[in-house]
């Protein structure tokens, strides 16, 4: 039973890390008043970059860099909207991600001629398990042994980046000048102004740090979880992601354990395929698979209490003139 636990929990860990890197990407952004649904949008660009690049280069890390790049360039197509030109932030969002999936699917079609997928990556094009010290020895020993063997160690660089995210976020957003500025700019924009500070540069910057985050976790996706870049292989984690953001009110740490409840969620679900439920029998697939996706609904429906955005979010700041 214990190692039955461990795995799911080690599985918990694994499945968590995009939706926690995609989830504190929309926290810098929509704290400083830029609300974006296009989380998804980014993490399918870069994933298909990273897929590609990886394929083609055999390097894991270039990967990296071509999918925090495209996620950027994506990122700033949506400030360009919305900052810049004051336009709607839903419907800017909604574009880009359907410009993500329209572009990887016709390019990865007409690049690799494999129905919209990449090149498997194999080797230094994929970024690899990391085994921490002693834990091979520490195997054997009950309970701390699998807990460190298995769960703390044995995950890709990704993982601990995403996790390690946490704190700096949090550090960021309330330890440092910039982060001061950043939720200020997302509660009162004027009163920014006023004391001589860009307001749209510091949403530029917001949407610099989420094109970041949303890079890596595409990455994550397909070239440490998976093997290369699959059509739509984001399958809504973005919303997923969104939803966790506003169930932990755009808090970094509430943000972590939200995740890992939508991971958690999403691991039992793997497990419990094809096993026989008492009084039920054996449960379909297809709901089994749905769970996540009722959780998210659920939890959305008004059973997480009164979650305030920032004040400023959703609107574009117009400067007064005098």
């Amino acid at each position: 039973m214990l190692d039955t636990i461990i795995l799911i929990l080690d599985s918990t860990v694994r499945l968590s890390t995009p939706l926690l890197l995609a989830a504190l990407a929309g926290l810098y952004s929509e704290r400083s008043g830029v609300f974006d649904i296009g989380l998804e949008g980014k993490m399918l660009g870069a994933a298909f970059a990273a897929g590609a690049a990886a394929a083609v280069t055999g390097s894991a890390w270039i990967g990296l860099g071509a999918g925090i790049l495209v996620s950027i360039a994506l990122a700033l197509v949506h400030g360009f909207a919305c900052i810049t030109h004051r336009g709607n932030q839903i419907v800017s969002g909604v574009a880009i991600n359907f410009l993500a999936i329209g572009l990887t699917a016709l390019l990865g079609q007409d690049w690799f001629r494999q129905g919209g997928r990449t090149p498997p990556v194999t080797g230094d094009a994929r970024f690899g398990s990391i085994v921490l010290p002693f834990a091979d020895s520490l195997r054997d020993v009950p309970v701390v042994g699998g807990i460190y063997a298995e769960l703390l160690s044995g995950h890709n660089i990704l993982v601990y980046i995403a996790f390690l995210a946490v704190p700096f976020t949090w550090w960021v957003l309330f330890r440092t000048r910039f982060g001061l500025r950043l939720r200020a700019v997302g509660e009162n924009p004027a009163a920014v102004d006023t004391a001589g500070i860009s307001v749209t540069w510091l949403r530029y910057r917001a949407v610099i740090c989420t094109g970041i985050l949303c890079g890596i976790a595409g990455t994550y996706l397909s070239v440490a979880q998976s093997a290369g870049f699959i059509k739509d292989m984001t399958a809504g984690k973005g919303f997923i992601a969104l939803a966790a953001l506003i169930f932990a009110k755009w808090k970094p740490v509430p943000v972590m354990f939200a995740c890992l409840l939508f991971g958690f969620l999403d691991a039992a679900a793997i497990r419990l395929q094809g096993q026989q439920v008492p009084g039920i029998g054996e449960v379909p697939v297809q709901a089994i698979q749905a769970l996540p996706y009722i959780l998210t609904v659920v939890l959305l429906a008004g059973f997480i209490g009164r979650a305030v955005p920032p004040k400023a979010g959703g609107t574009a700041y117009v400067k007064e003139r005098s």
